[in-house]
């Protein structure tokens, strides 16, 4: 486990990939690239195509990706930090860390909520949100990016507080549900609120996850009107198909799909999206730490269980923790771009999986093998000690 300052730029340090066996680019319009090597300055990237066309002297850092494919760094839309690498739900430190050992170099708050005597005053709601966000902030654990700082909303806010949360930083709200906001006018009056002063928001859908917490259903999730329907799947217990389908029909907001919720009530929700042209609208998270624990897995795991039991290209479900996601939530990363953040993760197909690819064997179920992350051009780690071993994996030349 590490936890280290926010990175400062590397001025004129330039990053070669090279031998890139497959570019994924996390956008559903082309997900598949046509280039064998990238160049990124400063961490961000610069060009890619062919190596014998582009620029590749002068390097300050060579990696050789030796065959293995190249997927932009995935993003996790739904985590619950709360102080560094430490969970107090399960008392467990470094799990930020395993979680960038599956691929995870983007962390997205949905609530601080697991901390110990979490205050639910007004005064303390705000204050526990600005703590968070300025913590992370500042600091990354190994280098993970963590958008934090989301504070549940409480009855008797008003537009003032989210006016004064914006105004020193705030960005997100934790999940609408989780406090005692539970109501659909009231939640949109807030959900409202928010978005007017540019805070993006996600509202918990399905039965309550903890002693304590409600159900909350779809008319209480069409009226919100957030941003994210948070896992639209449960977190834990789903909502009636009946009741996803309407979800899915009558909003136009990212469906989010995790890994802590019913996996078959995440495979309707898919079906539901791609019968209805909207698979732009998935993204996907883990909905942890909670009650069943850490999962530095739970976002290949739900790639490869979308991908072979939804029956959709590995490459397709790929976009949804990548390039959708930071489309829905405004990030510069998730996508393998001109100008966008050099987050990349190394992966091919496991050792002995019956899949020959890493999409052959992402699409039959396997988990793919992990062969290291970089975050903004830095190597972050090398080969995953929580993947299977990945066939082929990539070196660092210089």
């Amino acid at each position: 486990m590490a936890i280290e300052e926010t990175a400062k730029p590397n001025r004129g340090k330039k990053l070669v990939i090279r031998n890139i066996g497959l570019l994924l680019s996390g956008d559903l319009e082309q997900p598949i690239l046509d280039a064998d090597a990238i160049v990124a300055i400063d961490g961000v990237i610069h060009a890619m195509g062919k190596e014998k066309l582009l620029d590749t002297e002068g390097a300050s850092s060579v990696i050789d990706a030796n065959g293995s494919a190249l997927v932009p760094g995935l993003i996790d839309s739904h985590v619950h930090p709360v102080a560094g690498d430490w969970t107090p739900r399960q008392n467990q430190l470094g799990w930020i860390d395993s979680c960038l050992h599956g691929g995870v170099t983007t962390m997205i708050s949905a609530g601080e909520v697991h901390l110990p005597g979490r205050p639910k005053d007004i005064v303390g709601v705000k204050a526990l949100a600005i703590t968070a966000q300025r913590s992370f902030a500042a600091l990354r654990p190994s280098g993970v990016k963590v958008l934090a700082g989301a504070p549940v909303i409480e009855q008797g806010m008003v537009e003032e507080d989210f006016k004064s949360l914006a105004e020193a930083g705030v960005k997100l709200l934790g999940e609408v549900g989780l406090g005692s906001v539970k109501d659909g006018p009231t939640a949109r009056q807030m959900v409202a609120w928010a978005r007017k002063h540019g805070i993006q928001s996600t509202i918990h859908t399905g039965g309550p996850s903890i002693p304590g917490s409600s159900l909350i259903d779809k008319d209480v999730v069409l009226a919100a009107d957030a941003d994210v329907i948070g896992h639209i799947n449960g977190g834990h217990t789903a909502l009636p198909d009946v009741q996803i389908r309407a979800l899915c029909e009558d909003s136009q907001r990212a469906i989010e799909i995790v890994h802590n919720g019913n996996e078959r009530a995440a495979l309707f929700a898919l079906r539901t999206a791609k019968e209805l042209n909207h698979l732009d609208r998935v993204i996907l998270g883990t909905d942890a730490p909670a009650g069943s624990g850490v999962q530095p897995l739970g976002i290949i795991r739900v790639i490869a269980a979308l991908s072979s039991l939804g029956e959709l290209p590995a490459e397709v479900v790929f976009c949804f923790a990548t390039g959708n996601t930071a489309r829905m939530r405004n990030l510069e990363g998730g996508l393998i771009a001109v100008g966008r953040p050099a987050d990349f993760v190394f992966m091919d197909a496991p050792q002995h999986s019956a899949g020959k690819t890493l999409l052959e064997s992402v699409r039959l179920g396997d988990l793919p093998g992990i062969g290291m992350t970089m975050i903004d051009g830095v190597v972050r780690s090398e080969r995953s000690r929580n993947t299977p071993p990945a066939t082929r994996v990539p070196k660092i030349v210089q």
